[in-house]
């Protein structure tokens, strides 16, 4: 008897064992690695991948971030944003050069705290376009701050992007400097060549973690396009164009829905590729609402001074905040008063202007009254079919007219004379009066 407690006992002991180790197995997270395929020209698309990417990595606690990335450059601002991003974040990241890491694509490598290069890869070759003095020294300011960030050498970062440096065995003096696979290696610019994903994942201790991959969708590309700079102004523009014609037109209502179909796409682009915070956008919507209380509200102008500085406030901020955001929005504004007066002396003559709209006018020379006129019945008799109290319905030669009495009383069914019409007012008395 006691060795059968003493069984059931230990089965018991037991179940609870497996079953806390069971508990606790499930409890723990799963590893993840996230890899973000950055391919092609980059761009605010680029970054708002990346920026989405890096948002789910932090939620699910993944291990590490693969960037994969193969690029000749692109726009140096989207870089800087993405540098920014790779730089702060709390998670390690690892750039897997594919094939080569470019200009603007260098710096977004150099931002890593690993770096991983396939063979035949190459890096560098950053030289700003245009070549100007004030170009070349804020790259290579930038370059040279990320390297030293990372802990890499900084003068190898900055003859990347000035030639008139050049690197000893490398690069002489007045050639760009580009690395291939094994001179990164050399220098310290990467940790090794691999020839695959699988490589990396082995050297960095994550070949059991599970591998998360984030590609470009539909978003990431429409904010690649819509944060083109060409765009952006164009937009602008549109926003600055359609507030003059509101105001021309006197609130017809076209205009402000263009401008909000404007600012949408505007702060669209923004907000998917990390620039646009919560502020730019609370700056828009409550300059618009200080603009539309000064139209219903007497404010002395304050109201709306008010609202267009605040507008005003959220386009440079979402711009940069920098000299390039006011030539920016200084440049828009120009070409929507341009186009505003063409339109405004151009438009009314042309043949699309007289199709849309109807120039015939309903004068009262044409034929046209606003009322009709009951001058015809003065004089007239007719029979009370209501009683006036003191208005009612009379009949005249079997016409029903609405009348009035002055202010009498007059019983149903009495004969009454029209004495005088006022616009629409028939005034009648009785007959023998």
């Amino acid at each position: 008897m006691r060795l059968l407690n003493r069984i059931i006992l230990l089965v018991a002991c037991m179940t609870i064992w497996m079953s806390v180790s069971i508990s606790s197995a499930a409890e723990q997270p799963v590893p993840s690695v996230v890899i973000v395929t950055v391919k092609g020209e980059i761009d605010g698309g680029q970054s708002s991948l990346l920026h989405r990417a890096f948002q789910e990595a932090e939620k699910n606690s993944a291990q590490a971030i693969i960037v994969e990335l193969d690029t000749f450059g692109g726009l140096v601002d989207a870089a800087v944003q993405m540098r920014d991003l790779i730089i702060d974040s709390p998670i390690p990241t690892i750039c897997y050069i594919k094939n080569r890491a470019w200009s603007a694509g260098a710096l977004i490598a150099l931002a890593h705290q690993n770096i991983v290069i396939a063979p035949g890869g190459s890096i560098g070759a950053a030289e700003p376009i245009p070549t100007t003095e004030k170009t070349v020294a804020a790259l290579k300011a930038e370059f040279a701050a990320t390297a030293n960030k990372t802990g890499r050498n900084p003068r190898v970062a900055e003859a990347m992007v000035d030639k008139s440096l050049g690197l000893p065995g490398y690069a002489e003096p007045g050639q760009i400097l580009a690395l291939t696979d094994y001179q990164a290696r050399e220098v310290g610019f990467a940790d090794l060549v691999a020839t695959d994903r699988a490589v990396v994942l082995s050297h960095y201790g994550l070949t059991g973690a599970t591998v998360i991959e984030y590609q470009p969708q539909w978003m990431d590309r429409m904010a690649g396009w819509l944060s083109n700079p060409a765009i952006k102004s164009g937009l602008l523009s549109l926003i600055f164009l359609a507030v003059l014609a509101e105001i021309k037109t006197a609130g017809m209502g076209v205009g402000a829905l263009i401008a909000i179909v404007a600012a949408m796409l505007f702060f669209g682009s923004q907000w998917l590729t990390g620039v646009a915070g919560l502020l730019e956008v609370l700056l828009f919507i409550g300059g618009c609402v200080l603009v539309v209380i000064e139209l219903y509200v007497p404010g002395m102008g304050l109201f709306g001074i008010a609202g267009l500085a605040s507008i005003l406030a959220s386009f440079f901020l979402s711009l940069g905040a920098n000299l390039s955001a006011l030539t920016t929005m200084a440049i828009s504004l120009l070409i929507a008063v341009i186009v505003f007066l063409l339109l405004a002396r151009y438009l009314p003559s042309s043949k699309l202007w007289a199709r849309l709209v109807l120039k015939d006018s309903e004068t009262t020379q044409g034929g046209y009254t606003s009322a009709d006129d009951y001058n015809c019945y003065i004089g007239c008799e007719g029979t009370t079919i209501t009683q006036l109290r003191p208005a009612g319905t009379i009949e005249v030669n079997g016409i029903q007219l609405d009348v009035v009495s002055e202010g009498r009383f007059l019983p149903r069914g009495i004969q009454v004379r029209v004495v005088s019409v006022k616009g629409n007012r028939i005034v009648v008395h009785p007959i023998g009066e």
